[in-house]
């Protein structure tokens, strides 16, 4: 079976059904199955995400992503200093980098203030952490390769002709 089309597949629509799958493969129902759980065994396949657009809900939600510095420690380089950030619940993604900024760091709050105390309670004083810098994302248009619809105005300008 071809894994990485398998993948591929997976990663666009991870809805999809074991038979279109086995169609779309041109494989048996039971090879799949059994692919897609040994892919998820060995931890190739990590989970599977809805994505949604917090501004379409009424629901307070506030995403920023934080730029952390950090200075390696001994035998471990940046790993241990990413294993304690990656502990808060409230890191979605993070990410070592090359650039400004050792981390890249993605979070998700209920409102600014609480992403702020975030920052400023838990990231910052983190052994090895030696400053942040804090982007709050202000509107979605493209997230994980799905495009947002946006509201739409109607044109209130009226036309001249000459």
């Amino acid at each position: 079976m071809d894994e990485m089309r398998l993948l591929k597949i997976l990663e666009n629509d991870p809805r999809i059904t074991v038979t279109d799958l086995a169609d779309i493969l041109q494989e048996k129902e039971e090879d799949v199955l059994q692919c897609k759980a040994s892919l998820e065994r060995e931890g190739i396949i990590c989970g599977y995400h809805t994505v949604i657009n917090w501004d379409k809900t009424n629901t307070d939600h506030c995403s920023a992503i934080i730029q952390v510095s950090a200075k390696p420690e001994r035998d471990a380089g940046y790993d241990r200093v990413a294993e304690r950030i990656a502990r808060f619940p409230e890191v979605t993604n993070l990410y070592l980098m090359s650039g400004t900024a050792e981390f890249m760091v993605f979070i998700e709050g209920r409102t600014m203030r609480e992403v702020s105390d975030f920052v400023a309670q838990k990231l910052a004083p983190i052994e090895g952490v030696t400053s942040t810098v804090t982007c709050f994302l202000l509107k979605q248009y493209k997230v994980e390769g799905i495009l947002f619809e946006n509201e739409k105005t109607e044109d209130e300008r009226m036309l001249v002709e000459p």
